[in-house]
């Protein structure tokens, strides 16, 4: 990193921590999200939240694409994390503008896979809508481990990861509802199959906020047929459709080397059962099926 770069980071977290100081003293005057995006990670939520965030009637602070109280900083209680988002007065003034009312929302994948986040996004945002992303968990996990190794999260090669992912994993997720402070490594950066289990998350979610708020975008349809997803979740949302964002990728990066047909057929294998309860809560297979 350069010193300009530093000097850059470093003003960028100045700024930060004014907005959200003044966030914090103005909470009780600010929006609580009307949907999150809540997964999975590495299935194009990054995209999506830039698609919506382009809409006239969302309104999004322009600090984060995702605040992680729900499953890293739920202790800071939520005044800070209204903090994070638009002021009651403007979505007034936006709402005269564009002639509905306006929605907030944030993106943190992390929410779906976290043992204790949906419940308290039931208890805490009580009306929320969620949207979750699905895309084929092969090709998910292995996106999964090369991000993990660029940010340094991850020193084993995929192979190996996968063999070390249940004895990393032992254990972790009690301790996490044992104590709510603690925070998993190995749950956050390496459950490379297990967050790949899309239905068992689904079923949760919906028997905490119930099917008819949770809406599911293939991460495959996203990107063949991005204007028809669009208008789907505008549809879910209950915002009007209009002039389409640019539908770019964002967030996608090379791998370093192909995965192995003999691993993939071995992962294909074993997500073969969770891909087929998928299926039955979809009430259709899902695009890689």
């Amino acid at each position: 990193m350069t010193g300009s770069q530093a000097l850059t980071g470093s003003a960028k977290q100045t700024v930060r921590k004014g907005v959200r100081a003044v966030g914090r003293l103005t909470h009780e005057a600010r929006m609580v999200p009307d949907f999150l995006i809540v997964g999975a990670q590495r299935c194009g939520t990054t995209s999506l939240f830039r698609y919506l965030r382009a809409h006239p009637a969302v309104l999004r602070d322009r600090m984060d694409k995702g605040v992680h109280y729900f499953d890293m900083a739920y202790d800071r209680g939520f005044p800070w994390y209204k903090a994070h988002f638009p002021l009651k007065a403007t979505a007034r003034l936006v709402e005269r503008r564009v002639g509905v009312r306006p929605q907030t929302f944030e993106a943190s994948p992390f929410y779906m896979f976290h043992p204790l986040a949906p419940e308290r996004i039931a208890k805490d945002l009580p009306d929320v809508k969620l949207i979750v992303m699905v895309r084929d968990p092969v090709e998910r996990a292995y996106s999964a481990h090369a991000q993990e190794v660029r940010r340094g999260f991850e020193t084993e090669p995929f192979e190996r990861a996968l063999e070390l992912e249940e004895e990393r994993l032992d254990g972790e997720v009690d301790k996490m509802v044992a104590d709510p402070s603690y925070l998993s490594f190995a749950v956050q950066h390496h459950a490379y199959r297990a967050r790949g289990r899309y239905a068992e998350q689904l079923e949760r979610l919906e028997g905490l906020v119930g099917r008819e708020r949770i809406h599911v975008i293939d991460n495959h349809a996203l990107a063949t047929c991005p204007e028809s997803v669009y208008d789907g979740v505008l549809t879910f949302l209950g915002l009007p459709g209009g002039q389409y964002p640019a539908f770019e990728r964002h967030n996608a990066a090379p791998r370093a080397s192909k995965l192995s047909d003999a691993v993939r057929r071995e992962l294909a294998d074993h997500f073969l059962p969770e891909d087929e309860r998928l299926a039955g809560w979809l009430g259709k297979p899902p695009s890689w099926r």
